[in-house]
């Protein structure tokens, strides 16, 4: 008997309204699969490790992974408006940024990537010292003053104003207006050595489960509510709006040319290695 595939993704409201048909068995013929729910830098860090055959990672770490995985075009997080948002106590110019203390909640996260590529050019003489803090720390601190900005991705964009906190830069806005693409975010990626036509096999499963959940909100609410971290229903029901899109179903050709441009720009500026051509192609 073939063993399931294991997979981990985020309990973030997108993720397990996305992967939720498949994950629980309301997909006729899709692979059986048992499930980890992490925080996107243990995910990360499975993939470096090449941990588990399924995960969503950022595409901050995909260079990293590509030797032992394939990226999926169905599933992941690529969008418009989504981007991560840098706050601070007080609504000061970039150049105040210089020499600030920045908390972030990982630094092989997209996010942090998105934070580099917009302090090159807006930060002259760059930031002072980079702090790694969980995620639901980072508005807390900047709020009391133990860093002097902090950034912050997913419902933070919603919720930010309870801690009294101004939005400094809003990357993703910035990555639009200097590239016309949407902003790319997490990545689903699948063990090579699964072999190619179960690779093909996943993707489709994944646009499978998108569609459901699409058009049976209902059936995966309690679930995704379950698992949102405490976040309020009207916060989850935005953070699913902003987050699952036409992107989610199939990157296109639009989302490839933004997860190109991300890559090749990154590994310009040597934020990130070189990806060869072809290498997000799946085989």
């Amino acid at each position: 008997m073939t063993p399931p595939l294991t997979l981990a993704h985020s309990p973030c409201p997108n993720d397990t309204f996305v992967f939720h048909a498949w994950t629980h068995g309301l997909l006729p013929g899709a692979p059986e699969v048992e499930v980890t729910l992490a925080d996107i830098d243990v995910t990360n860090g499975l993939a470096e490790r090449a941990g588990l055959d399924v995960l969503k990672v950022s595409y901050g770490v995909l260079p990293y992974v590509l030797g032992d995985y394939a990226l999926l075009p169905s599933g992941g997080a690529v969008g418009r408006g989504c981007g991560p948002l840098l706050l601070g106590r007080e609504p000061t110019g970039p150049a105040a940024l210089a020499g600030a203390r920045i908390a972030v909640p990982a630094t092989r996260s997209t996010a942090y990537l998105l934070l580099r590529l917009w302090a090159a050019d807006a930060v002259p003489g760059g930031f002072g010292e980079i702090t790694v803090m969980p995620f639901h720390e980072i508005m807390p601190a900047v709020r009391d003053g133990a860093v002097d900005a902090g950034l912050v991705i997913h419902e933070a964009r919603f919720t930010y104003g309870r801690h009294a906190l101004h939005c400094l830069a809003d990357l993703g806005e910035e990555w639009e207006k200097r590239t016309g693409l949407p902003i790319p975010l997490g990545a689903i990626v699948a063990r090579r050595s699964l072999g190619d036509t179960l690779l093909r096999r996943l993707a489709d499963t994944l646009r499978a489960s998108v569609r459901a959940a699409r058009e049976h909100p209902a059936a995966s609410r309690s679930y995704v509510l379950a698992n949102a971290q405490e976040m309020t229903p009207d916060v989850v029901d935005r953070h699913i709006d902003l987050y699952v899109n036409s992107f989610t179903a199939d990157l296109g050709t639009e989302g490839r040319q933004a997860v190109r441009t991300l890559l090749d720009r990154s590994a310009a500026q040597g934020l990130l290695p070189a990806v060869p051509p072809g290498a997000l192609e799946l085989p």
